[in-house]
């Protein structure tokens, strides 16, 4: 019996804002719809670094996985929160390094289902696939994932940029307590997260008029509330630091979105 989710896909709205097409928009992609880029450009209006948040994010995924399967020899990637496909997809990156390299993509948007073809090529090797799920429900993920990914052997959980869309944190750090209890020791956990810490001028004004016009909604989290995910875990180095400066040049622009991996001991 096939453990994945058998769900109906749900109708792709396009006359709200969804967070996917916006963020895609931001990075300069097209699979976006005019309420799309509306929202996003009264967002940009609001807080101008938006832009540059993206662009890091991204920028910090691709480093953070050329470091995970090269110099710590992961080859497992369970990138949750996928979005849609852009250049330099987790699976690119990692079977550049590591051809052999298994990646399971997990999104419940039903425009990233759409999209879903594009993320499932992978080298000859190693293996790709999607799963329809919701991060809210990891355990529905992980049955999922079994079929493509050894749980016996460590595993790159990848959760950018999606915590924030949990609102209630002691949800959040169940969810990835649950991810990580699944896993052995030498797993990895990578997270991104928005912060009103570190600047981002109008920051707060956008997130509120994006919970009035888009979906869907978002919350930004302390430095301490983020390290409350990483209970029990060993931080790499440099720790938690914006996004745009993990192992990067320290003198790199901060951006208003904490950035962190960390092991499994």
């Amino acid at each position: 019996m096939d453990p994945r989710p058998q769900t109906a896909t749900p109708r792709i709205r396009s006359d709200i804002a969804h967070n996917a097409r916006v963020w895609n928009y931001w990075l300069g992609g097209k699979d976006n719809y005019p309420v799309d880029r509306a929202v996003g450009d009264r967002v940009t209006g609001m807080y101008p670094s938006i832009g540059e948040v993206a662009r890091a994010d991204r920028a910090f995924l691709g480093r953070a996985v050329r470091h995970l399967a090269g110099d710590a020899g992961v080859d497992q990637f369970l990138d949750i929160g996928t979005g849609l496909p852009t250049g330099n997809n987790t699976h690119e990156i990692a079977q550049h390094t590591a051809p052999h390299a298994r990646i399971v993509y997990v999104d419940n948007d039903p425009i990233v289902l759409a999209h879903a073809r594009a993320l499932l090529t992978s080298s000859l090797e190693g293996a790709t696939e999607y799963i329809d799920a919701d991060a809210h429900r990891p355990e529905q993920i992980l049955r999922a994932a079994r079929p493509t990914l050894d749980l016996g052997r460590p595993v790159a959980v990848m959760m950018l940029g999606i915590l924030n869309f949990v609102l209630d944190t002691d949800e959040a750090r169940s969810i990835v307590r649950t991810l990580m209890a699944a896993v052995p020791s030498g797993s990895h956990l990578v997270l991104t997260h928005p912060t009103l810490e570190l600047g981002g001028e109008g920051n707060e004004a956008a997130m509120r008029f994006w919970n009035e016009n888009a979906t869907p909604p978002i919350t930004a989290r302390s430095r301490e509330e983020f390290a409350s995910f990483l209970d029990g875990l060993e931080l790499l180095d440099p720790g938690i630091v914006s996004c745009s400066r993990w192992r990067t040049n320290p003198r790199e622009p901060e951006v208003a979105q904490f950035g962190v991996v960390a092991r499994k001991p």
